[in-house]
């Protein structure tokens, strides 16, 4: 049986003044088909994506979708309306089982509800309309998607999250939406790697049918099942994962590496021929004349081959390289960094892995000495020129050309003693081709103001990198030329990325930050930590083996009516505490709170230390109960 046509865009074009983004690009999306796009920043994959969930219209050409089809999209960039909650953004969506999970939310949130003998026939009522429509497991299913992307506090104002936050948000809702199709714009961008993970899973195990654009490689490898790429307007397809697609598209460079040299000795020879001035008077010769100039023009518009590789030269590095001694980093009450020593070697290369919030970014900016240590030594060699990637990024001047703001710092870049690159080759070496030297930067894709930004870094001959979430937003081609780039980079290199292959190709060991101020140093890369980690038994809790100790044969077997409500607002009230405890040490970390607000926001993270003692305490007497 031939699978359901989803969607089927035809021969569409689109360009935004002179630019022209793509054109006479078909795809054909089917039931249950896992699609990834490929294609270069700043060649309209977010504007195609945008076309085939109908927010943009081709110049040319037209998509049509199976009737009634129900799309979800995921874009780069999410607009909520800022004074709704997060609750409201997330049963937005109009169908009867929002609406009675709305309804059954309510009625439990009035707490005089459950003491009326009168409101128990709608009570009875509203769990037999959620028993029909099998609304339980939605519930349970909206929980799971909330917990494992970390939001909480479902009545805060949308307002009020900060751009990675409003994301995880975009994609909860998409997910719980359960729509036939999904288009998802770099869905992994702000995750760390266990929401990655869990994400990976979810996708996996899920008849799902979706197209996404994503640079991170382990999880298109692990979800989708064709690539779609997307280069110098032509489309090509390729039904497999993503060691497939590597092999196959360096068959087809290779094929046309034979066609092109082939076309380049035929040119030579049909380029004698038109010296010679023909006279352009027989049909024959008119042919042969105006076939010389397509296969000029052809010659013209082959594909522009990738620079050869680089080996970068730095800053001459001497025998003291970096010591840390007994380092300690608290704010307030909360000890981020806990006695952490280690000493750097010529040429390490160490990954930093761990979630959001445990203090990797405060363990960089001690490092480059941008924030003091509370206790301990930061030792650094005479000879050490750092370069530090901030996640971040820098303001660039969106009036600048692109090639002004690399000749401002450096007109030719030195890789070896006899070898130099001037500013215009090193931009063509990083997918920044000649026409687009001269545009301006407020022209670029937000991926390629980052490739710039990264560039003004390397060209500054550093000897000591630091790149912190460097992966952000670049795509796939652009990433294999920078790590094989920093392959050949001779000095010390820090990569914090929640990108595991990118992790995987460059460290030689990590840093695991599994808790706040507990720093781990693991002698492999992110896969062997993982496997590591999977072959251990999972520790048990200390409150559980607590709660085990007590005589079973005297507390009660059934939980009341009232403690099931308790029970089930007590799950949500923990995580929302977890939450609230993970946002408050980020904003600690960050060091942009002053005296006040930093002692404020101690005193708090404090309370919820003890409130969630005394919750879960109570939770796990109350799941005692059948």
């Amino acid at each position: 049986m031939e699978p359901v046509n989803y969607i089927q865009a035809r021969d569409i074009s689109k360009s935004y003044g002179e630019k022209e983004l793509f054109r006479g690009v078909s795809i054909s999306i089917a039931q249950g088909q896992k699609v990834a796009l490929i294609a270069r920043n700043g060649t309209g994959k977010t504007t195609l994506m945008n076309i085939l969930a109908g927010l943009d219209q081709p110049d040319q050409g037209y998509c049509t979708y199976r009737t009634g089809l129900r799309i979800a999209y995921l874009p780069q960039e999410p607009v909520f309306d800022g004074g709704l909650t997060i609750s409201e953004t997330l049963l937005s969506a109009d169908n009867e089982q929002t609406r009675t999970i709305r309804a059954y939310e309510e009625f439990i949130a009035d707490g005089n509800n459950a003491d009326n003998p009168g409101k128990a026939g709608k009570l009875q009522a509203l769990i037999e309309r959620m028993d029909a429509l099998q609304a339980w497991d939605y519930e349970q299913r909206v929980k799971q998607i909330l917990t494992m992307l970390k939001i909480g506090d479902l009545k805060a104002r949308v307002s009020s999250l900060s751009g990675g936050q409003a994301k995880r948000l975009a994609l909860a809702k998409v997910l719980i939406e359960e729509p036939d199709f999904l288009l998802l714009d770099e869905p992994t961008n702000h995750l760390d790697i266990d929401m990655i993970e869990w994400l990976e899973t979810f996708f996996s195990r899920q008849k799902i049918t979706l197209l996404m654009v994503t640079h991170d490689r382990y999880f298109l490898d692990a979800v989708c099942n064709e690539i779609i790429e997307i280069e110098q307007g032509q489309v090509y397809s390729y039904k497999g994962n993503y060691a497939y697609f590597l092999e196959k598209k360096q068959a087809r460079i290779l094929a046309g590496q034979v066609r092109q040299e082939k076309a380049m000795n035929l040119l030579r020879k049909e380029t004698d021929w038109m010296r010679r001035s023909p006279p352009a008077r027989t049909t024959k010769s008119k042919a042969r004349i105006q076939a010389y100039h397509e296969l000029k023009d052809d010659a013209k518009s082959t594909q522009e081959k990738t620079a050869g590789e680089i080996r970068m030269d730095m800053a001459r590095l001497g025998k003291k390289i970096l010591e840390l001694q007994n380092v300690r980093k608290s704010y307030g009450p909360i000890r981020v960094i806990n006695d952490f020593s280690y000493i750097f070697k010529r040429g390490e290369r160490v990954g930093i892995a761990g979630p959001n919030g445990t203090g990797k970014s405060t363990l960089l900016n001690i490092i480059t000495q941008g924030l003091p240590p509370d206790a301990g030594k930061v030792i650094t060699g005479e000879t050490i020129r750092f370069g530090y990637f901030r996640q971040e990024g820098i303001r660039l001047d969106n009036q600048k050309k692109v090639i002004e703001v690399i000749t401002e710092v450096a007109e030719r870049i030195r890789f070896r003693k006899d070898q130099s690159m001037s500013a215009a080759q090193f931009l063509r070496h990083f997918n920044f081709p000649n026409h687009m030297h001269h545009d301006r930067v407020e022209k670029l894709s937000g991926g390629e103001k980052r490739r710039l930004y990264l560039l003004t870094i390397l060209m500054k001959t550093p000897n000591f990198l630091i790149l912190d979430e460097p992966t952000n937003d670049l795509d796939i081609d652009t990433l294999n030329i920078l790590e094989d780039f920093l392959l050949t980079f001779p000095g010390c290199l820090i990569i914090v990325s929640h990108d595991r292959y990118f992790l995987d190709r460059l460290s030689e060991h990590l840093f695991i930050f599994r808790d706040v101020g507990d720093i781990k140093d693991f002698p492999g890369n992110y896969s062997e930590y993982r496997q590591q980690q999977e072959q251990k038994t999972p520790p048990v809790r200390k409150q559980q083996k607590k709660e085990e100790r007590k005589p079973r044969s005297k507390q009660k077997t059934k939980r009341t009516y009232r403690e099931q409500k308790e029970f089930e607002a007590l799950e949500q009230e923990i995580r929302n505490l977890e939450i609230e405890k993970e946002v408050l040490l980020e904003k600690m970390s960050a060091g942009k709170l002053n005296s006040d607000e930093l002692i404020r926001a101690s005193e708090r993270y404090r309370e919820i230390e003890k409130l969630l003692e005394t919750k879960s305490d109570r939770w796990l007497e109350l799941s005692e109960l059948a």
